[in-house]
């Protein structure tokens, strides 16, 4: 009995290895050979803003699309952004994103837009008090895939543009009561 056990367990332990091909870890240079990052922007945007007292909180954030430029589709693939104000080491905030999932990015195509976004920014009161501040210092984001168990591969270092996308609200509304009906 023995005997018949143990080949038929080694048998199916190699028939589901076979069976797996779609499971293989991807190595870390293979990953980053196979992106082209494009349709790169980068910008500011309000995380929260409050007319009075004034306060207005800005995030940096970065907007890409993926080029897939090997012979495999892409599947899988996490994306990590690690903003920096420019020569300082410690992180203004970082933003983790699993962006391709279910469908993948077949070979010589473009993904769909990816957007991450720092979870911590800037405070000041109004837009002109950021662009008017000789000490709003530059920021610059290093952005990493990874997928399927490879290490993260830099893709680029890029430097937030000082564009701010941000409008506060031009017409304030009265609050109001109820109009009260004129009795006949």
């Amino acid at each position: 009995m023995k005997k018949i056990v143990i080949p038929a367990l080694l048998l199916g332990v190699l028939s589901s290895l076979l069976l797996l091909p779609g499971c293989h870890s991807m190595k870390t240079e293979e990953l980053k050979n196979s992106i082209e990052v494009v349709d790169v922007q980068t910008k500011w945007i309000s995380k929260e803003y409050r007319a009075w007292p004034p306060k207005l909180v800005l995030i940096p954030i970065i907007s890409f699309r993926v080029k897939n430029i090997s012979t495999q589709p892409l599947t899988y693939v996490n994306f990590n952004a690690i903003f920096r104000f420019q020569g300082e080491s410690k992180e203004l905030g970082s933003s983790f994103l699993a962006a391709i999932r279910k469908k993948p990015v077949m070979p010589g195509q473009t993904s769909d837009v990816i957007t991450l976004k720092s979870n911590y920014g800037v405070e000041g009161q109004t837009v002109q008090s950021f662009e008017n501040n000789p000490y709003w210092k530059t920021v610059t984001v290093k952005l990493f895939a990874q997928s399927k168990g490879s290490d993260y591969a830099l893709l680029g270092e890029y430097e937030v543009s000082k564009t701010i996308d941000f409008k506060p609200d031009e017409t304030v509304t009265p609050v109001t009561g109820p109009e009260e009906q004129t009795k006949k």
